[in-house]
């Protein structure tokens, strides 16, 4: 595969970012946070005496930034996530005939993207929509973000978790290559406050909503600025139930339910963070190795490397392990500060701003990790 890229080389040609109206800051989360704690042990306070429950351990800013690097997040409806009688986000039903919430934010960040790549949505003919997260099983919301747009060919959706947007990109990169696509857009809506706990302490303060888009063509037909090229793709997954959500349409048939179901920590994200450390990394930064091998690169030459946001710590001992550790500053940009977590978006985010000053022949890698176990890695050069 990576001599057939070399033969028809395919470029992305165009990245765009949508950032939601809303942000939350640490202190706000853990205002909340502390408030709905003290309300929960108060009212179970015999029972956690007695050892029946657990009582709830306050949060603060300083954890949060240390275990993570995250300081704010985005969120699209910021009502009610602060509410100690509610702790999720209010979000309005919209009718059939209106934009769903995800292809509203697909299409912001399309637009850009498409702007920048100096393409007209009728010149797309795949588009596929990579998120970790959905809002509806079908219609598809790469066909309701495809209508809307007024782009051409077909379109689907498709997750991977974390690994979703560099696995999409793949997906379309096949579709180029087999010419079953000559312009594909991959969008990546994560509407993800929904399906965060913000009742747990260990979770509540990892994820935010964004979304991005990225244009992909055959370099022969790409006349945007800022062009990259695709030299190698590498995508990997291994089975594990460290990081997992189990609601489903299954839940509500269940016996015995009941409202409170909805409700147990196995319904929202879960994580074994230890274990995920310990494990997805190695595999990580495994097949990164490889991929460098491979197009006989040394991790040296590289101008920059786009990792997944996870959290700080995880970045760093990646970037350690691949660079060495004096990294130059800007050489792995992080976005967590002001984006926390984005699911499969982030490294997408770091690229987007952090691309611009690189020369012709600079090379890079956008490297996603996360549930599943996934990793997606994307050899980019600078054209």
């Amino acid at each position: 595969m990576q001599k057939l890229l070399a033969e028809v080389p395919v470029v992305i040609s165009g990245t765009g970012l949508f950032t939601p109206p809303h942000k939350i800051s640490n202190d706000e989360l853990v205002q909340a946070h502390n408030a709905y704690a003290d309300k929960f042990n108060l009212e179970n306070a015999e029972a956690i005496e007695r050892g029946e429950q657990t009582a709830i351990q306050h949060s603060s800013a300083e954890f949060i930034e240390k275990a993570s690097g995250i300081s704010q997040r985005y969120a699209m409806f910021k009502e009610g996530i602060l509410d100690v009688e509610r702790m999720m986000p209010v979000v309005p039903r919209r009718a059939p005939e209106e934009l769903s919430i995800s292809a509203e934010m697909a299409v912001a960040a399309a637009t850009e993207a498409l702007e920048r790549a100096e393409k007209q949505p009728g010149e797309i003919d795949l588009v596929i929509c990579g998120a970790s997260t959905s809002e509806r099983p079908w219609p598809a919301v790469a066909i309701e973000i495809q209508q809307a747009l007024g782009c051409k060919g077909y379109a689907f959706d498709m997750s991977v978790a974390c690994s979703t947007a560099t696995f999409a990109i793949s997906s379309a990169i096949d579709a180029l290559l087999c010419g079953s696509a000559t312009c594909a857009l991959v969008v990546s809506p994560e509407f993800f406050t929904p399906q965060l706990n913000f009742r747990d302490r260990d979770s509540h303060f990892i994820f935010g909503d964004v979304a991005t888009a990225v244009v992909l063509e055959r370099e022969e037909t790409a006349s945007g600025k800022q062009l990259f090229r695709v030299l190698d793709r590498k995508l990997t997954t291994s089975f594990s139930n460290n990081i997992r959500t189990d609601l489903s349409y299954l839940t509500r048939a269940e016996p015995d339910l009941s409202l409170e179901r909805f409700f147990e920590p196995d319904q929202w994200f879960v994580q074994q963070g230890r274990k995920v450390f310990k494990e997805l990394l190695p595999l990580t930064i495994d097949l990164i190795k490889q991929q460098l091998e491979d197009c006989a690169t040394d991790a040296a030459d590289l101008r920059r490397v786009w990792l997944h946001q996870a959290n700080i710590n995880m970045n760093q001992f990646a970037a350690q392990k691949l660079l060495g550790r004096d990294i130059e500053a800007g050489r792995t940009p992080n976005v967590l500060g002001e984006y926390g977590n984005t699911v499969s978006a982030g490294a997408i985010v770091a690229f987007h701003k952090f691309h611009e000053d690189m020369s012709a022949g600079d090379k890079g890698i956008i490297c996603s990790f996360g549930a599943g176990y996934s990793v997606g890695s994307l050899m980019l050069e600078k054209v």
